[in-house]
C-alpha cells in the first residue's frame, strides 16, 4: 500500500475513534469506568479487568517511591481512571489527555468533584501523536487497541521521546487463542462499537522501546472474562 494511502487510512481510523468516543462510545465507557449499575455482565468484567491494570500501575508507582515531585503524563486518560488516583496519592504533576474532548472534560469534572488539587492536574483533548513535553513517567493504558502493529510501535517511540525515566504501557496481546476468535471486537460490549480493535505482538512493542534506549524491567498479564491486557514497564537504560 502506498504511503499516501496508509496516511489516509490512519487519519480515517483516528476520526472514527474520535467520533465514537465523543458520542456512543462516551456514554458506554463512561458507565463502564464508574460505579454505575447500568452495565451488562461483559461490561462489568471489562471494568474489573481494567481496574486490575490501573491498580497494578499504582502499586508499581508506590513501591518505586517515585511519586512526590514526579511529573506524569497520562496519555489517553479516558475519564481519569489512572490520573485521579495518582493525584490523590500525591503525584507532583499530571498532564492528562484524551483524543475525545468529552472524555477529557469528564475526567476534569470527576477530579473537581473529588476535591483534588487542580493546580497539579491538567486535562486536554489531544491524540497521542500530538502530545508534547518532557515527563519523568509516561503512562498509556489500554489505548493501543486502536492502533495496528506498525502504528503502535511508532507510538511507543513517540512516547519514549517524552519520557525522562519510565514508560508504562498496556495493550491487548496477540496470542494464538485470541487469533482463533473472529476478532477482538467480540471481547467488547455492544453491537454498535464501530471502531477497529487490534491485538499486538509484544516482541514488536519491546523492540520499539529498546530502539529508543529503554529496557523492559517488569511485565504482567491482567485478565478477566472478556479482558486481556499485557502491562509493561520500561526504564531508560
Amino acid at each position: 500500500m502506498a504511503p499516501e494511502q496508509l496516511l489516509n487510512n490512519k487519519q480515517t481510523e483516528k476520526q472514527e475513534v474520535k467520533g465514537y468516543f465523543e458520542t456512543t462510545g462516551f456514554d458506554r465507557w463512561n458507565r463502564i469506568y464508574s460505579d454505575s449499575d447500568d452495565v451488562n455482565k461483559v461490561q462489568r468484567n471489562i471494568r474489573i479487568g481494567h481496574q486490575k491494570t490501573v491498580d497494578e500501575v499504582l502499586d508499581w508507582v508506590k513501591t518505586s517511591n517515585e511519586l512526590t515531585n514526579v511529573s506524569f503524563c497520562d496519555a489517553g486518560c479516558g475519564v481519569g481512571s489512572l490520573s485521579l488516583p495518582l493525584a490523590a496519592m500525591g503525584a507532583g504533576s499530571i498532564q492528562a489527555s484524551d483524543i475525545s474532548d468529552a472524555m477529557a472534560k469528564e475526567a476534569e469534572r470527576r477530579a473537581r468533584d473529588a476535591g483534588l488539587n487542580m493546580a497539579k492536574l491538567n486535562f486536554s483533548a489531544s491524540d497521542l501523536e500530538s502530545i508534547r513535553g518532557s515527563f519523568h513517567t509516561v503512562c498509556c493504558l489500554d489505548v493501543f487497541i486502536h492502533y495496528p502493529q506498525p502504528a503502535a510501535e511508532e507510538m511507543v517511540k513517540h512516547l519514549c521521546s517524552l519520557t525522562e525515566e519510565r514508560l508504562i504501557v498496556s495493550f491487548a496481546p496477540y496470542t494464538p487463542l485470541l487469533a482463533l476468535l473472529k476478532g477482538i471486537g467480540q471481547l467488547f460490549p455492544g453491537p454498535s462499537k464501530t471502531t477497529r480493535a487490534y491485538t499486538l505482538k509484544e516482541a514488536g512493542i519491546v523492540k520499539a522501546a529498546e530502539a529508543c534506549g529503554f529496557k523492559l524491567v517488569r511485565r504482567s498479564l491482567n485478565q478477566a472474562p472478556f479482558y486481556f491486557s499485557r502491562l509493561i514497564e520500561f526504564r531508560k537504560a
